[in-house]
C-alpha cells in the first residue's frame, strides 16, 4: 500500500502584471509538511483560495514544485525521471472536481476507460476490454453504457465514470479534488458512499479535497485543515469536530451548516481571505483571527503536538 510524506513544500506562481510587466509571485502552497498514511482516508480543508487544489495537483505532478519534497514509498518523485513519473502516475491517480470537464466529450465511454490501459500496460485488447466492462460494473455503469458519449450521462453518472476511469490501473492511493461539490446533495451521498467502498475493495489510499465539513466528517479518518498555503491544525475526525484548537478551525466548523440552530454560536470569521501575493506578517490568520494577540502579529508559530495524532500552528 502507498503512502506519502511531504516535506517543506512550496508552489508559486510566478506572473508578469502591468505595462512595465512587473513580476508578480503568488505563494499557493507554504513550506507544507503532510504524511499521509497508508490506507486512510485524508481529508484536507479550507476556503476557496487556500491552497488545495494546487496541493493536490502537486502530489500528481500537475504543478511544479519550488522547492521541497513529495516522498512515495521512500523515493522523491519530485527528483524523478520520465520513466518514474510513468509509474508513479499508475499507482496515483486523481478524480476531478467537474466530471464533464474531464471528460473528452468526443470519446465513448468505452474508448475513455480504455485509454489508460492502452498507454500503461501491455494488456491484450479483450484483457482491456474485460478490465473495463469489470471497473465500469463496479462503479455502478453498466456494459451498454459504455457506447455513449459523455454528454448523455447525468452529473453523478460522469462522475461514476470519471472514478472508474481513475481505478483502471489498479492504483494505490487517489486524489479527489472536490469530486462532489458540483453534484446534488442526493447524489453527492451516492458518490461518498461508493468511494467508502471502493477504498474497501481495493484497499486504497484517498486525499479528499473538499471545503464542505458535512462531507469531511462523514467519509475521513483525519483532517487536515488549511489555511493560505499551509496546515494549521491536523487531527482525527473526532479531534478536530469534536475539538478544534485553531481558532480558523472552530469558525469553519461554526459557519458550516446546522440543523440545530440553537447551539451557542462561536464569533464567526471577519474580512476575506488575505491575497497569496502579499502575505501577512507573524501568524497568517492574524488579520481575521478573533483571538488575535501581540505575538500573533510578530511571529510565526511553530507546529504544537497536542497528542500523537493531533498537531496545530497556534499560540492560543
Amino acid at each position: 500500500m502507498g503512502y506519502i510524506d511531504i516535506k517543506n513544500l512550496y508552489v508559486e506562481y510566478v506572473s508578469k502584471k502591468g505595462m512595465l510587466g512587473r513580476t508578480q509571485i503568488t505563494k499557493a502552497v507554504n513550506d507544507l509538511s503532510l504524511t499521509v498514511n497508508s490506507g486512510e482516508i485524508l481529508a484536507i480543508a479550507g476556503e476557496s483560495g487556500c491552497g488545495k487544489s494546487t496541493l493536490a495537483k502537486a502530489i500528481i505532478g500537475l504543478e511544479p514544485a519550488k522547492s521541497g519534497e513529495i516522498i512515495y514509498n521512500g523515493k522523491n518523485i519530485l527528483n524523478m525521471g520520465k520513466s518514474g513519473w510513468k509509474d508513479y502516475r499508475k499507482k496515483v491517480q486523481m478524480i476531478f472536481q467537474n466530471p464533464y470537464a474531464s471528460l473528452n466529450p468526443k470519446m465513448r465511454i468505452m474508448d475513455i476507460l480504455k485509454e489508460p490501459l492502452i498507454i500503461n500496460s501491455e494488456l491484450s485488447d479483450i484483457e482491456i476490454e474485460n478490465r473495463v466492462v469489470d471497473v465500469a460494473c463496479k462503479v455502478g455503469i453498466d456494459r451498454e453504457c459504455l457506447d455513449l458519449f459523455p454528454h448523455e450521462f447525468s452529473g453523478g453518472q460522469r462522475q461514476r465514470i470519471a472514478i472508474a476511469r481513475a481505478l483502471v490501473l489498479n492504483p494505490e492511493i487517489i486524489v479527489a479534488d472536490e469530486p462532489v461539490s458540483a453534484l446534488d446533495v442526493s447524489i453527492q451521498a451516492q458518490i461518498i458512499n461508493l468511494l467508502l467502498e471502493l477504498k474497501e475493495k481495493y484497499n486504497l489510499t484517498i486525499i479528499f479535497i473538499s471545503h464542505d465539513l458535512g462531507v469531511i466528517r462523514h467519509i475521513a479518518d483525519r483532517v487536515a485543515i488549511m489555511y493560505l498555503g499551509e496546515i494549521v491544525e491536523l487531527g482525527t475526525s473526532d479531534e478536530i469536530f469534536y475539538s478544534p484548537k485553531h481558532p480558523y478551525t472552530a469558525a469553519l466548523i461554526e459557519a458550516a451548516p446546522k440543523l440545530d440552530s440553537k447551539k451557542e454560536k462561536l464569533q464567526l470569521l471577519s474580512g476575506d481571505l488575505p491575497s497569496n501575493t502579499d502575505l501577512p506578517g507573524g501568524c497568517l490568520f492574524n488579520t481575521r483571527c478573533p483571538q488575535c494577540m501581540n505575538d500573533c502579529k510578530v511571529n510565526h508559530p511553530k507546529t504544537r503536538h497536542l497528542s500523537d495524532t493531533h498537531f496545530v500552528k497556534c499560540f492560543l
